[in-house]
């Protein structure tokens, strides 16, 4: 069964939305500071213009950071901020009373494989015809209805689309290219570290990014190709979705098809002549306490 699971650094992680914590919302999206154009001379700095890019495009611009992960109060820069860990430090007992409120940083270092995944998905987007994918017929359908769909209601972000493209080309393009084999050799070897028993592949979003669309995207993209490819090692229609809580697993009654108000249809995730298919995936939405070992105890007769 499909999982989804929360991973830290030791998994495969994919950082789709760090851009969102300054650039992405709708107010100021299109309200780019006149220092972004390299023919003015006004200069924009983080606190002037946090937001910089539209929530429905590639990021364009990012504001520079020292190497603590802080704003350096310069212009912005061109292209999109590579993807680092950040990785706390605590301090020592003795300094927390005289620096309360302040957190040292061990590293600030790019993460290589995100930035290499991230480098192949672009040069892929941009590939000009959907056969050129190298994904399934299905797969390039939903492809193409994510990216060129007229929506009614709400428009899938970019980070939103970016991170089911990232499962996509993972699963149906790197792991068919000898080119590509390296890759998940890293993703193979980083899970039998943490988990041997379990392969996970984590897309970290930031909050408020769109986690539920993007949930109900990979169930529409796993759940059509395997009613449509019977017998495929690389598409299921079982889904097992475990949250840190009962308010977000009912939050999530929105990803069954049957919901009045699914996603599938309300969110317009998946063309309309797909919605029978959808119909047909088994989901089960649960917290992650109902896993939790109970307590037995022994009681007298009369307990």
């Amino acid at each position: 069964m499909s999982r989804a699971i929360r991973s830290r650094h030791q998994t495969a992680s994919f950082c789709c939305a760090e851009e969102l914590a300054e650039a992405y919302t709708l107010r100021g999206a299109g309200k780019l500071h006149a220092g972004l154009n390299r023919e003015n001379a006004v200069a924009s700095t983080f606190y002037d213009q946090p937001i910089l890019n539209s929530p429905y495009a590639k990021p364009r611009f990012h504001h520079p950071l020292d190497e603590h992960g802080q704003p350096l109060g310069l212009p912005p820069v061109e292209g999109r901020r590579p993807s680092k860990f950040i990785v706390p430090v605590p301090q020592a007992r003795r300094r927390i009373a005289a620096a309360q409120g302040t957190l040292d940083l061990e590293t600030y270092d790019d993460n290589a494989i995100i930035n290499e995944i991230r480098s192949h998905i672009d040069a892929w987007r941009d590939l000009p015809g959907g056969a050129d994918w190298g994904v399934t017929p299905t797969t390039q359908r939903l492809l193409e209805h994510w990216r060129r769909h007229r929506f009614n209601d709400q428009q899938p972000f970019f980070c939103q689309i970016e991170a089911i493209e990232t499962l996509i080309w993972l699963t149906e393009v790197a792991r068919t290219r000898r080119q590509h084999a390296h890759l998940w050799r890293s993703i193979h070897a980083a899970n039998a570290e943490a988990n041997p028993e379990l392969v996970r592949l984590a897309l970290k979003m930031a909050t408020g990014a769109g986690k539920t669309t993007v949930m109900a995207m990979i169930i529409a993209w796993q759940t059509i190709n395997a009613i449509r490819i019977p017998g495929s090692d690389r598409f299921s229609r079982a889904f097992l979705i475990v949250t840190p809580g009962i308010t977000i697993r009912d939050r999530l009654q929105v990803l069954y098809p049957e919901h009045p108000d699914n996603y599938y249809r309300s969110r317009e995730i998946v063309p309309n002549d797909m919605l029978g298919e959808i119909a047909k995936a088994t989901i089960v939405i649960t917290n992650y306490h109902a896993f939790q070992h109970r307590e037995t105890v022994q009681l007298s007769r009369v307990g």
